[in-house]
């Protein structure tokens, strides 16, 4: 028996010396053999940037805030990614094609529509064959760029509006030139570090025109701010070597802040200009004699509304009567600005850009919170924006087999779809379904019931769904809607996007928080605060949003707050809570002590 024993312990010895590394050796990578796959939903997410081509009419491009750049080649019925694992931020915010040769295409990286939730860029990239490859051509300081703009007849001349980072001050703000297709870059127009270009025109008839604007601005995540003394508007007539301001020219602003402003000067007649300008006697002005001279035309609310996410003004290219602004809603004037009365209808609403061909004035693309849209008819029909370019706030997961992936998706609804993607339908056999809640919301699945869920909103608003018989009914912790208030004043503060959370140990709890975390044993029918105000609340962080023109404050601003909530897996007394000002602290005992670690 001795001697069987040790044959045994010999094979095993062997089995084991025999056996590859990695079965006993810790794998370095073990997401290795991984792969992505896209489960939904095909619904566009924001786009702030668009362009295409007088030469090739089917061909189109848009920027996605979270997805790279995106094209066309038979006008809007299909798009695809051109950007992926080639550029090093998925935000484009600014596109130009080369009028000259479409082969040429420049875009600027990151945001300058300044919400409360934006991704950075790392500078400028350009393609020399459509778009099938890039190359990163600096500016990777300035981060983030509002515009780009390239002579109508030399590729190699190109301008790009730099903003700069948002919430500090920035030496590589301003307006840049190159005159070698990017190799090379210098600054032409600078005021400070506080303040960055915003918005370029050329002169399609003589390209050594062109106006600028420049926008004193910043972005906190506590505040915004636009206008101040760096904003301004400036005209050049020597391709950009030297500037003239003209912000004060007779009919403009006088003796007031000025906010951000929108510049186009009309391809119809080169010296008629437009300008949509934030101030406290703001509004769409108009000049006959290239900016020498302006007059208010109109100053509807509607066109200037939340000036820090639009301000964007475009002269068509044919008719110098026409002019069309961009806002929540998107408005034409046919009248030299006096008027907006014809209202665009499009996919889906807060607009941001539009490119209108040249040569063809009813061919245009527009951008907006659900992505491009082409138009072939000048506007009266946009084509789709079923791409999977949304953008979520939070993700997670069902009980369901197979699971569902949960999330809320920007200036749009809550979405769950199944994790085995399009090809295995939800219940209802739809593509995807809403569970309750709205776009910035977390999502939590009943663990116990797997057909309710808790999904959040803007506002401090809770809803508990059920899937089953559709029924909403909120669930809210605290009824004040915070859009108006400064944080201060607010007696919960709830931010935009704030936690929801179950136990996941012990007995089924919900929880969520404001400065405060609080908790439900009722399925939100009540609410029991557990802890005390975890943030520093510091007072210059709860003062009011916005200004110095245009205040705005819709929940995003609500600072601070406890912004991240984990419960213990293995004991129900533990929790742990960060907040957006920097504190993170933890509970033993189920909230009755927290200590800060």
């Amino acid at each position: 028996m001795a001697h069987a024993g040790a044959r045994r312990l010999a094979v095993l010895c062997v089995s084991l010396l025999a056996a590859p590394a990695g079965v006993f050796a810790q794998d370095a990578d073990p997401f290795a053999a991984l792969e992505w796959r896209n489960i939904g939903p095909n619904r566009g997410g924001r786009s702030i940037a668009v362009a295409g081509s007088d030469a090739r009419p089917l061909e189109y491009y848009f920027g996605a805030t979270g997805g790279g750049l995106w094209k066309t080649t038979d006008g809007g019925t299909t798009w695809e990614p051109v950007t992926d694992g080639q550029i090093n931020s998925a935000s484009v915010g600014s596109i130009a094609v080369c009028p000259a040769n479409p082969d040429v295409v420049y875009i600027g990286t990151g945001e300058t529509q300044l919400r409360g939730n934006i991704q950075a860029g790392d500078g400028l990239y350009k393609s020399t064959d459509a778009g099938k490859t890039w190359q990163h051509i600096g500016l990777r300081e300035t981060r983030n760029f509002s515009r780009v703009r390239v002579h109508p007849t030399n590729c190699d001349i190109v301008f790009a509006g730099g903003f700069g980072e948002y919430g500090v001050e920035n030496e590589d703000r301003g307006l840049y030139r190159s005159r070698d297709g990017g190799r090379t870059w210098e600054k032409v127009l600078y005021r400070d570090a506080k303040t960055g270009a915003v918005d370029i025109s050329i002169d399609p008839k003589n390209p050594d025109v062109i106006y600028a604007a420049l926008w004193d601005a910043f972005r906190k995540p506590w505040a915004m701010s636009s206008g101040g003394p760096g904003s301004g508007l400036f005209k050049s007539t020597d391709g950009g070597t030297t500037w003239t301001e003209i912000t004060r020219n007779p009919g403009l602003p006088r003796d007031q802040v000025i906010g951000k402003i929108g510049v186009s000067v009309s391809g119809a007649d080169p010296n008629r200009v437009y300008a949509i300008i934030e101030a406290d006697s703001g509004g769409v002005f108009r000049s006959d004699d290239g900016g020498a001279t302006w007059q208010l035309m109109n100053t509807e609310r509607k066109l200037r509304q939340r000036a820090f996410y639009y301000t964007r003004i475009y002269a068509d290219p044919v008719d110098v009567d026409r002019v069309y602004v961009v806002n929540v809603q998107f408005w034409r004037s046919d009248d030299g600005g006096k008027t907006f009365d014809t209202q665009i209808r499009v996919p889906h609403g807060d607009n941001h850009d539009l490119w209108i061909a040249s040569n063809d004035n009813q061919r245009m693309i527009n951008a907006n919170d659900g992505g491009g849209n082409v138009s072939f008819n000048g506007g009266r029909t946009w084509t789709e924006q079923d791409y999977p370019t949304a953008q979520l706030y939070r993700i997670g997961v069902t009980a369901h087999e197979p699971y569902h992936v949960c999330g809320g998706q920007q200036d749009n609804s809550t979405v769950c779809v199944p994790s085995k993607g399009w090809d295995h339908l939800a219940a209802t056999d739809q593509f995807f379904y809403a569970p309750g809640g709205c776009e910035s919301g977390y999502v939590s699945n009943d663990p116990e019931v797997i057909n309710i869920f808790y999904a959040g909103c803007y506002g401090g608003a809770l809803d508990r769904f059920d899937y089953v018989s559709g029924q909403r009914r909120p669930v809210n912790v605290w009824p004040e809607n915070p859009m108006g208030w400064s944080s201060k004043d607010l007696k919960e503060r709830v931010q935009w996007t704030f936690p929801i959370v179950f136990s996941r140990s012990g007995p089924k709890t919900l929880y969520t928080t404001s400065q405060h975390v609080w908790k439900s044993t009722n399925e939100g029918q009540s609410w029991e605060r557990i802890s005390p105000d975890l943030t520093r609340a510091e007072p210059s962080t709860m003062e009011a949003s916005g200004g110095p023109i245009t205040k705005d404050q819709t929940g995003v601003e609500t600072y601070p707050t406890v912004f991240a909530l984990a419960t213990s897996p293995h004991d129900p007394n533990v929790l742990w809570a960060g907040t957006d000002d920097g504190i993170v602290q933890v509970t033993r005992d189920g909230g009755a002590n927290w200590t800060d670690v």
